[in-house]
Order: structure tokens, then C-alpha cells, then sequence
């Protein structure tokens, strides 16, 4: 199976090279590009204070951290949880720069920028000219981002990852036609267990209402209503 973590930061600053730290890290599980509902999230005292921008942008106090672990407390977990999982990331030179910068004080090994999927870049060669944001992903893809009223790592991961799977294809990436029949049913049955919640249908009552009138004028014997379990196929002589 393929295992990406989308993962999301929040800093002190801006620049890592100046001193600035990572405060909070969010990170969200997909198998085949389905959420599987596991999550790791942690915040971070930086032992340094946040700047006034920073602050004005997700609202984390210096206060709030005082009491949070340091980095190098956290760095083991946080290597396991992600272990050889490709990252996901929203303009990602920013994010791994920081984490590089953490993991360079606690000698663990640097992630490769080269391996991590930015979906910035993503965006920028899909939607060439617009604003890819993540709030102008949202509105593009129809996503509810109501609840980001600050910057937070892992509700932006959480959006981040309904957002990367739009960019790679929508709901139907998971389909992969290379398989044998046998393989995609065993594809799709992992798919299903991984999923956490059920989808939110796309069909309005009007366009239901429209397929079901469609069905009927196909008469007593359409394939469809076979499909639906209203008829049972003719046996062959």
C-alpha cells in the first residue's frame, strides 16, 4: 500500500536560520490516498518567544507553550509516526526547512525536500495565474474550511489532505485499472475498512430525482434496475 503523512507546521517566525522554531505539528494518514483516521499532533515549546507576526497568524502564546514539551522530547515519536511514509505538504521548502533545522539539533537524519510532494507546486501548474492558497483551494474544490478561523497544523492538515486529493484526481484516484479484477476488489475492500467516516453525496435531490426518472423509461427489464436489485437477470439456456 502506499502510506503518505500530510503534515502541517506551526512557527515562531519565519526563518529557521535566525533562530526561529517549530511550535505545533500536524499530521494526517492516508493508505492509497484515503484518510485511515490515525493522526499525530504535538505542540512544542520553543524555548524561545513568538513573534508578534506569527502570533497574528495562528494565536499561539507563549504562554499557552510554556508548559509543552520541548522538541527533542517529541523528536523520536514524531520520526516514528512518519517512518518511510512520502510526506504531503503545502509549500513545503517552508515546513521542512523548520523540521530539518529541529532535526539537526537532535541528530536525527534531514528529510529529502526532493521526496515531499508540494502541493503549492501542485496547485501553481494546475491553476497557473490563480491563488492557490489553501483557503483559495477550498473554495475552488468546495471544501468547508469554516472551522479555520487561525492557522492550526492539524485542522490544516486535515484540509490539506481533502485538497491534495483533488489535485491528484478527486474521489476516484483510488481506481487503478492496471489490476486484475481480483486485485482492485481486494484494492477497494482495504480501501473501504481504511476509510474513517462515510462520504458526503455529491447528488442534489434533483439530479437523483432525474436518474430515477431515466431508469423508469427504460421499462421492466433495464439493466439497471438488475443493478439495483429490482429484477433478477434471465437465466442463460
Amino acid at each position: 500500500m502506499s502510506r503518505e503523512i500530510v503534515l502541517d507546521t506551526e512557527t515562531t517566525g519565519t526563518d529557521p536560520a535566525k533562530g526561529d522554531r517549530v511550535i505545533e505539528i500536524g499530521c494526517v494518514e492516508l493508505l492509497n490516498h484515503i484518510p485511515t483516521g490515525r493522526s499525530y499532533h504535538v505542540y512544542i515549546n520553543p524555548e524561545r518567544p513568538v513573534s508578534p507576526g506569527a502570533f497574528a497568524v495562528h494565536g499561539i502564546s507563549d504562554e499557552f507553550l510554556a508548559d509543552k514539551p520541548v522538541f527533542a522530547a517529541v523528536a523520536d515519536e514524531f520520526a516514528a509516526f512518519v517512518g518511510d511514509a512520502r510526506l504531503v505538504i503545502h509549500n513545503a521548502a517552508f515546513d521542512i526547512g523548520f523540521l530539518n533545522a529541529e532535526f539537526a539539533r537532535t541528530g536525527h537524519p534531514a528529510f529529502n525536500l526532493a521526496d515531499v510532494v508540494d502541493t503549492l507546486s501542485m496547485a501553481r501548474r494546475k491553476h497557473p495565474g490563480a491563488s492557490n492558497s489553501l483557503d483559495a483551494l477550498c473554495a475552488r474544490y468546495g471544501i468547508d474550511n469554516s472551522r479555520r478561523t487561525k492557522h492550526g497544523a492539524l485542522l490544516d492538515a486535515e484540509i490539506l489532505a481533502e485538497v491534495y486529493i483533488e489535485l491528484i484526481g478527486g474521489r476516484q484516484v483510488g481506481f487503478d485499472l492496471s489490476l486484475q479484477p481480483s486485485a482492485r476488489r481486494a484494492a477497494g475492500a482495504a480501501a473501504r475498512d481504511a476509510r474513517p467516516r462515510t462520504l458526503i453525496p455529491r447528488l442534489t435531490e434533483a439530479e437523483r430525482a432525474a436518474h430515477e426518472a431515466f431508469i423508469q423509461s427504460l421499462g421492466p427489464g433495464a439493466i439497471w434496475r438488475e443493478y439495483l436489485g429490482e429484477t433478477k437477470p434471465e437465466a442463460s439456456s
